[in-house]
């Protein structure tokens, strides 16, 4: 991932918290046929390795873990995007050289990938994952909830995937590269769109307090 120095995220608690978000992460292979790409949820389990571990699972049915990976996967998470006109530039009614952008943030994860089939593994990584995503719920579903038997069957549909975690790259893109004036620009903008990802950017924005 491209990162100009104004943009480069390496905080870790930044890091995980965009993981976190992310609702959806792209599990990416380099493979002989190519690269291949499936959108999946993943957890990072910060307890293990020295940067963590990411787990997930596909489809038994996909053909990406079959394929024997070349080099290290790559797990991509994605927070808040915004496109961002020109006109709420400073700069616009100043020179008038401004052009549209958009800011991001990013985070790229990069591990060996292992595909397991281990029915006890499985089950742990689909109760914790699911427990992750239902735990803020009133009434969380939990996958005892359903009968065993059927638990085990779904089970022998999926294959787990565990990538522990070499090294992140972590993309902040907030306009830092923007005088103060079009900053503020930027976020009083956004702050005043009627749509809710907009105004949920607006305060990402560095501005002067």
């Amino acid at each position: 991932m491209y990162i100009p120095p104004a943009f480069k995220d390496d905080d870790i608690e930044s890091i995980r918290a965009t993981i976190h978000g992310a609702r959806l992460a792209n599990l990416v292979t380099a493979t002989v046929e190519g690269p291949v790409a499936t959108p999946l949820p993943l957890f990072l389990d910060e307890s293990e390795g020295e940067h963590g571990v990411l787990y997930g699972h596909l489809a038994r049915a996909n053909s990406q873990w079959k394929l024997p990976p070349i080099g290290n996967a790559l797990a991509i998470f994605s927070g808040p995007d915004v496109y961002v006109t020109p006109s709420w530039y400073a700069t616009k009614q100043e020179t008038g050289k401004v052009v549209p952008t958009w800011n991001y943030v990013a985070v790229h994860a990069y591990g060996p990938v292992e595909f397991f089939q281990e029915p006890e593994r499985l089950l742990d990584a689909v109760t914790r994952l699911t427990n992750r995503h239902e735990g803020a719920r009133t009434k969380p579903w939990a996958v005892t909830d359903a009968p065993a038997d059927f638990i085990a069957a779904q089970l022998r549909g999926i294959v787990g995937v565990r990538i522990p975690v070499v090294r992140f790259e972590g993309k902040r893109k907030m306009s830092q590269n923007r005088p103060e004036a079009d900053r503020v620009g930027v976020a009083a903008g956004l702050a005043a769109s009627d749509n809710v990802h907009d105004r949920e950017v607006a305060p990402m924005i560095p501005v002067p307090i």
